[in-house]
Parts: structure tokens; C-alpha cells; sequence
């Protein structure tokens, strides 16, 4: 598996934007580490903080449990803007997400407060720039929004077993990365 170019913050990891199951720290460790508890030492290596991605829209993926996420100025993303991502993680979330998705560098903002399931209460704070995996065929969306507590309360148990995550990737298929060929 080839690792991609990415993103660096000041320490030299990388950030990303997560707006679908890596929103849950469980499955990015079961997707990172091979399991959803992970030792203290590797736990404080990441942060998660809420943030929202302005200009796109997230729909379910047909017959599938995760979303995607394609241009649309008229929609906002409420997602989790994650740092100390490593070569090595980034690697194994291009391989997680496969070869129906993108991953594009974005501008995300960090929320001081977050607000309501329609985002009415938000205050926004910093930018941030983060990578983000865009979905490439529109036509497998439903014209429907994923749901974050649907699939804590009905999947989640599913997605966070060892080795579950990796069963249908295809390591010949991994994400493609923006601007690279």
C-alpha cells in the first residue's frame, strides 16, 4: 500500500475531517490501532473536536451503513476535525475508504459551541485546513442525511470489532488523493 502525500500540521502529523463513522474516536482506532481500545499513550497522540465543512453536503451511501460527502454550496457539514494523524494512519484510512472516494485538502472551521441537529446555535471559531474523503459518483448517494445517532445506536457495534473493518477493502484499491495521479 502506497502511502500518499498529506497535510502537515506543525508537528509533522496530519489533520482530517471526519463526517461519518471516523467521527466515532472507537472505529478510527479500530481502523488505525486494529482495535477500539487503544493504550492511553496512543489515545493522547489524536484529538477530535467538533467542526463543520461549509460547501458540501453528506448523504447515505445506498445499501451501505457510511455517508459521502460531494460539493454543494447551498449545504454545511457537521463533522470532527482530527490531528496527530501519522503516514501510516493516513495510509490505512486511504485502504478504509477505498477507491469510491477522494481524499481533497479543505478549509474546515472548529466550533466553540455546538448548536442543534440543523446547526442553529453554532459559533464558529478557527479555520483549519484538514484533508477530507469526498465521494466520486453521486448517483450511489440516497437523498437522504446520514445519521450520526442511528448508527451509534443500531452499527456502530458492528463497525468496531478486530479485523471487521478491513474484510471488503480492496488493498489494489485505496483512496485517490487530490492532485495526484
Amino acid at each position: 500500500m502506497a502511502v500518499q502525500n498529506s497535510v502537515q500540521s506543525d508537528d509533522g502529523t496530519r489533520c482530517a475531517f471526519f463526517y461519518g463513522t471516523l467521527m466515532v474516536p472507537d472505529v478510527f482506532y479500530s481502523v488505525c490501532y486494529g482495535a477500539q481500545d487503544v493504550p492511553a499513550s496512543i489515545a493522547k497522540l489524536h484529538t477530535f473536536l467538533p467542526a463543520i465543512l461549509h460547501g458540501y453536503c453528506r448523504r447515505r451511501v445506498k445499501y451501505a451503513d457510511y455517508p459521502g460527502i460531494i460539493p454543494d454550496k447551498d449545504h454545511d457539514v457537521f463533522g470532527t476535525f482530527a490531528t496527530g494523524l501519522t503516514k501510516a494512519n493516513m495510509a490505512k484510512l486511504d485502504y478504509f475508504e477505498g477507491g469510491q472516494y477522494v481524499r481533497k485538502t479543505v478549509t474546515v472551521k472548529l466550533l466553540d459551541k455546538v448548536g442543534n441537529l440543523k446547526g442553529e446555535g453554532n459559533v464558529e471559531g478557527a479555520e483549519r485546513t484538514a484533508e477530507v474523503y469526498v465521494y466520486l459518483d453521486k448517483r450511489e448517494l440516497e437523498d437522504k442525511e446520514w445519521d450520526l445517532e442511528e448508527f451509534r445506536r443500531d452499527k456502530m457495534r458492528h463497525w468496531t470489532r478486530a479485523g471487521y473493518v478491513f474484510e471488503d477493502c480492496d488493498p489494489n484499491n485505496p483512496a485517490k488523493v487530490d492532485g495526484e495521479s
